[in-house]
C-alpha cells in the first residue's frame, strides 16, 4: 500500500472528521486563556494545525547504523512531509518540506504531550510490534507489510494531532513537523520528564485518595471494559480470519482436482476446467480479503491504546485529588496543634505531649516560637490548599470537556469501521455464492 491506498485513506479520513469538528465552539471555551486565545497558541483562535498545514507520512525506509552503546542496528525511518494550505488553496503546488523520524522520536513527542496536557485523552501511536494476529501473517516488526500498517498509522497519529484544538498548536510538535535537528533539544530543556508523575505514585493516589470525582471512577472503569471487549473482538476477528484463509486454500484445492481432472475427460473436459479457473480465482482473492481486514482491524487496536490514554487522564485526576486531600489533612493537623499549644489541652496523643509531662512545660519564649512558626506554616498550608484546589477544579473542567469530545469521536470513529466492517464480509459471501453459481454453470454446460 502507498499513500492514498485504502488503509491510508480511512486513517486520513477519520482522522479528518475529527478535523472538521475541531473549530473551536462554546464547549471548547475552557481551553480559551484570558485573552480569548488557546493556551499555548501561536495561531488565532479555532485554526488547528491540520487547516493551515498538509501532513503526510510519505514513506518508510530501512536504515542500518550504531545505537546509543555503539552497536550495529537496524532501524526504520518515516519520511513526514509538510505543505503550507494557502499555497494549496491558491493554486500552487509547491514542494513538501520533508524530514525522516525515527519511532521512538514519535514516542518522545507523544510522551511530551502527555505530560504538558494532562487533561486530555492524547491519541495513540500504532502498535510497535505486532499483536492479535492471524498465524499466516508475520509478527516482525521490520516485515514490510507491517511496517506499511505502521506508517498508515503514525500518519493517523499525526493528523489526529493536528486536528485537536489544543495539541495542534503546541510548539513541540511544529518542531517535530518542521525542524530536522534540535527538536529533541528543545523537549528536554521544558524539563518534561521531571513533571512526569511516576506509575508508583499514581498507584498509591488510586488506592488511597478519598473523594475522587464519581465521573472519572465510572469512566475508568469504562476504559477498563473498553480495552478488554476491543481485546476479545480482536482475537475473535484472527482466529476467524485464520479460519477463513483455510476456506479460501481448499478453494485451491478445488482448483487443482478440477484442472487435473479436466485432462482425462473429453466431455466434460471444458466443464471441469472453467470451474477450477473461477475456484483457483477465489482461492487466490484471500490476500487482498485479509489485508483489508487488517486494516479495519488497525482502526479497533488504535481505540485498544485509546483506552489506556482515557486511564491516564482517570489517574492524573486521582492524583491531584489525592494531593489536595494531603495538603488539607496537613492543614487540619497544624491548626490543631496551634489550638492545643494556645490553650494548653492536648486532645491528642503525641510524643512531645508525653514529654511535657515528664519533664515540664516550655518556657514561654519556646512557646511563642513555636506558635509563629506554626502561624507560618500555616499560612503556607491555606496557600497550597488554596493552589491545589484550584489546580484539581481546573483538571477536572478541562479534561471533561475533551473526555466529552472524544466520546464523540469514537462513537463515530466505531460505528463507521464495525459497518464498513460488515458490509465487507457480506461482499465476501456474494463473492463466494458467484463463485460457486458460476461453478454450478460450467457443470449444467457439461
Amino acid at each position: 500500500m502507498r499513500v492514498g491506498s485504502p488503509a491510508t485513506s480511512g486513517g486520513r479520513k477519520m482522522a479528518e472528521d475529527g478535523r472538521e469538528e475541531s473549530v473551536v465552539s462554546d464547549d471548547d471555551s475552557d481551553y480559551l486563556g484570558a485573552d480569548g486565545s488557546l493556551s499555548n497558541t501561536m495561531v488565532e483562535e479555532g485554526c488547528t494545525l491540520l487547516r493551515r498545514m498538509e501532513i503526510c507520512v510519505a514513506e518508510a525506509e530501512k536504515r542500518s547504523g550504531k545505537n546509543a552503546v555503539n552497536m550495529q542496528e537496524t532501524f526504520t525511518v518515516y519520511l513526514i512531509e509538510t505543505r503550507p494550505m494557502d499555497a494549496v488553496a491558491e493554486g500552487r503546488n509547491p514542494a513538501p518540506d520533508s524530514l525522516w523520524r525515527r519511532y521512538s522520536e514519535f514516542e518522545l513527542l507523544r510522551s511530551n504531550l502527555v505530560v504538558t496536557y494532562p487533561y486530555i485523552v492524547v491519541p495513540p501511536l500504532p502498535e510497535k510490534r505486532a499483536e492479535f494476529v492471524w498465524h499466516k501473517l508475520s509478527a516482525d516488526n521490520m516485515d514490510p507489510d507491517f511496517v506499511e500498517r505502521r506508517r498508515v498509522g503514525l500518519e493517523n497519529f499525526l493528523l489526529r494531532v493536528a486536528s485537536h484544538p489544543v495539541l495542534s498548536n503546541d510548539k513541540i510538535l511544529h518542531h517535530f513537523l518542521t525542524e530536522e535537528n534540535g527538536w529533541k533539544e528543545v523537549v528536554y530543556e521544558t524539563g518534561f520528564q521531571a513533571k512526569a508523575d511516576s506509575r508508583l505514585r499514581a498507584l498509591s493516589a488510586t488506592f488511597r485518595v478519598r473523594n475522587t470525582d464519581k465521573r472519572f471512577m465510572d469512566m475508568k472503569r469504562y476504559s477498563d471494559e473498553l480495552q478488554s471487549h476491543t481485546s476479545q473482538l480482536l482475537r475473535a476477528r484472527a482466529r476467524v480470519a485464520d479460519r477463513l484463509y483455510g476456506v479460501f486454500k481448499v478453494h485451491g484445492n478445488y482448483g487443482r482436482v478440477f484442472s487435473e481432472w479436466s485432462a482425462i475427460e473429453k466431455e466434460m473436459g471444458d466443464g471441469l476446467q472453467s470451474a477450477g479457473h473461477h475456484m483457483d480465482a477465489y482461492a487466490a482473492s484471500i490476500d487482498d480479503i485479509l489485508e483489508e481486514e487488517e486494516h479495519y482491524a488497525d482502526q479497533l487496536k488504535e481505540y485498544l491504546f485509546y483506552a489506556e490514554a482515557l486511564r491516564a487522564v482517570c489517574r492524573k485526576h486521582e492524583l491531584t485529588q489525592f494531593e489536595l486531600e494531603v495538603a488539607t489533612q496537613d492543614l487540619i493537623s497544624k491548626k490543631q496543634q496551634r489550638e492545643e499549644l494556645a490553650t494548653g489541652i492536648v486532645r491528642t496523643f503525641s510524643f512531645k505531649g508525653m514529654t511535657n509531662k515528664l519533664f515540664g512545660q516550655e518556657a514561654p519564649e519556646q512557646r511563642e516560637a513555636r506558635l509563629k512558626l506554626l502561624e507560618e506554616l500555616i499560612a503556607e498550608g491555606e496557600e497550597a490548599v488554596k493552589e491545589k484546589t484550584a489546580e484539581c477544579e481546573e483538571h477536572v473542567e478541562r479534561a471533561w470537556v475533551d473526555i466529552q469530545r472524544f466520546e464523540e469521536q469514537k462513537d463515530k470513529d466505531l460505528q463507521e469501521a464495525l459497518i464498513n466492517y460488515a458490509v465487507m464480509q457480506i461482499n465476501m459471501c456474494k463473492k463466494g455464492i458467484q463463485v460457486w453459481s458460476n461453478a454450478k454453470e460450467c457443470f449444467l454446460k457439461m
